[in-house]
């Protein structure tokens, strides 16, 4: 099998720095984590609160932590950092290789798709968002690492986009699309980034994130690993 990661994000509209933060891991004992949290508000302050969040996070998956353990710690230590003032809503998507599942923890009112076999299903049971509320608890899904699964999170730059326009998207039927017309997790990423910036006519309303998780049928020669990376400066 061949996992293929795929991001692209872009700020709100007039403003310098996007509120999100992306980082991605490789796990202790086998496979990779991506980490994907929304700060408050937008911009710099934004910035700030999700860098915190992503920080604490990658350093504790790094240690091999579990998943919904490093929710959870990610929650006390932005909510004891900022007295309970701000919040954060945090996605992992973690191809663990020593259990052979992908699992998805969301603490965000974001749904994640998932399709597997031509067939779309959300995973939006009600999750809060860290740094606020007490004993708060991620909503985790464990699916089995097969070929032919995609996963797809967002930001709310995403679900509500095409808000301001009267041109809302539907997120199932372009995900589905996506997916069925691109050959690769960074197409299917930049597809739906493209499909929710000419919703909001190219002046986002909000930072706008799309993290793209798959994993193909595919033997890869020699077992290399690659990476890319493209930004603005």
């Amino acid at each position: 099998m061949h996992v293929q990661v795929g991001a692209a994000k872009v700020a709100k509209y007039a403003t310098q720095e996007s509120g999100d933060t992306l980082e991605i891991i490789e796990r202790p004992h086998g496979g990779l984590s991506a980490v994907l949290v929304d700060g408050q508000r937008s911009g710099r302050a934004a910035k700030i609160i999700s860098n915190i969040v992503a920080r604490k996070a990658i350093a504790l998956l790094g240690e091999g932590v579990r998943d919904g353990a490093v929710a959870r710690a990610a929650h006390d230590y932005l909510r004891t950092h900022r007295r309970g003032q701000v919040s954060a809503e945090l996605e992992i998507i973690s191809i663990d290789l020593e259990t052979r599942t992908i699992v998805i923890s969301r603490n965000s009112h974001c749904p994640v798709f998932v399709v597997r076999g031509g067939e779309l299903v959300s995973l939006d049971a009600d999750s809060r968002p860290i740094g606020v509320y007490a004993n708060t608890k991620p909503v985790i899904t464990e699916l089995d690492l097969e070929p032919g699964t995609v996963v797809a999170a967002f930001t709310d730059g995403v679900t509500a986009a095409g808000k301001r326009t009267c041109a809302t998207l539907d997120l199932p039927m372009l995900v589905c699309w996506a997916v069925r017309e691109n050959e690769s997790a960074d197409e299917i990423a930049n597809s739906l980034l493209a499909a929710s910036l000419e919703a909001d006519q190219h002046r986002p309303a909000d930072d706008t994130s799309v993290l793209v998780v798959a994993v193909y049928d595919e033997v890869i020669p020699h077992k290399v690993r690659r990476s890319s990376m493209s930004f603005p400066v």
